[in-house]
């Protein structure tokens, strides 16, 4: 039992010996260690410097007023275009050709100009057509298809959405003279007389009222007051007659107090096809109901392409003092069309 006890006592004792050996060699490695890192941090190597001289250019900042511009933006109020068309027809027969048929050659032309202001509560429109024709026929003089002179101006001040209180000012007449070629049973007259010439007639009219325009395309004027003067200058026009298109005897200018409505609608009905009507009615307050006349101008125009167009135009006419009965004339043509801008 004792040897026992000896026996544990010495291996307790190998076994202390042994880690305190142990905790001395990591001491030791420890130790070691940081003196190595020491010794990095001695001996440690810079780097060089750069050989090439360096030279450093103090950094200045000036203020400097720049100039800055605005755009230069401009309103137009205006609006202007401008169409100019010219048609030519013609044809051509030999002297035996069976079917028969006589030779002719036509020219016609129209001219269009309109410029509207709008700065609202104000608004200005200006309208000018010009209208001519003129056709041969072999073994005929020339004779006129179309004349028209037709000029309009419009000042408005706007009362509401849609309504204006406007004044206006228009005048109509013709180019050259024109001629009778019929007699009464309708026959062809050996001797064509005279009918009418610029300003035989002449229409200047005044009118004051209001425009209703709800949308862009249409445009009805009721004239309340309007003034219509009618001359015919010309005194070899109608010499046989008592009154040239209302116009006394022996004078040269009739004047009327008249109401009058004006209805206009100008609109693109498809991309190439644009249509223009005009109808104006006139009631005179000096004379009876059967005088109150009835005018429409109708223009519609397809375009073939950027010049090439087809026109038909159309005038519908009732006035007693021009003809006792309804007067009308139509027109079909292919010609060349402009319009610019």
């Amino acid at each position: 039992m004792l040897k026992t006890s000896y026996g544990i006592i010495f291996l307790l004792l190998i076994v202390q010996s042994l880690t305190t050996q142990a905790q001395k060699t990591d001491t030791l490695k420890t130790d070691s260690l940081k003196i190595d890192t020491n010794l990095l941090n001695k001996y440690r190597i810079e780097p060089g410097k750069n050989a090439l001289p360096v030279r450093f250019m103090p950094l200045e900042i000036n203020k400097d007023q720049i100039p800055v511009s605005l755009p230069d933006y401009k309103v137009s109020y205006w609006h202007k275009y401008v169409i100019f068309g010219l048609n030519f027809n013609q044809s051509a027969f030999t002297n035996n050709y069976s079917a028969g048929g006589v030779s002719a050659i036509a020219l016609g032309s129209n001219f269009d100009f309109k410029a509207e202001y709008n700065k609202m509560p104000f608004s200005y429109t200006t309208e000018l057509s010009l209208l001519y024709g003129v056709s041969k026929n072999k073994g005929q003089g020339s004779r006129k298809t179309n004349d028209r002179i037709f000029f309009d101006n419009k000042v408005a001040s706007q009362l509401s959405k849609h309504w204006f209180f406007f004044g206006s000012l228009t005048f109509e007449s013709q180019f050259a003279k024109g001629f009778n070629y019929t007699n009464p049973d309708g026959t062809e007259a050996q001797n064509p007389y005279l009918i009418s010439n610029f300003m035989s007639p002449g229409y200047l009219t005044e009118s004051i009222g209001f425009e209703y325009k709800p949308v862009k395309y249409f445009d009805l004027r009721i004239g309340t007051g309007t003034a219509r003067q009618t001359f015919v200058l010309d005194t070899t026009v109608l010499r046989n007659q008592d009154t040239k298109y209302g116009v006394p005897k022996g004078h040269t200018i009739y004047n009327q107090l008249a109401f009058q409505v004006v209805a206009a609608i100008d609109k693109d009905l498809m991309k190439n096809m644009h249509l223009n009507v005009r109808y104006a009615l006139f009631i005179p307050y000096q004379q009876p109901l059967a005088f109150i006349g009835h005018r429409v101008d109708a223009i519609l125009t397809a375009k073939v392409n950027r010049l090439i167009a087809v026109t038909m135009n159309g005038t519908f006419l009732y006035d007693k003092n021009t003809a006792p009965g309804v007067q009308a004339t139509e027109g079909l043509a292919l010609g060349v069309i402009y319009k610019f801008p």
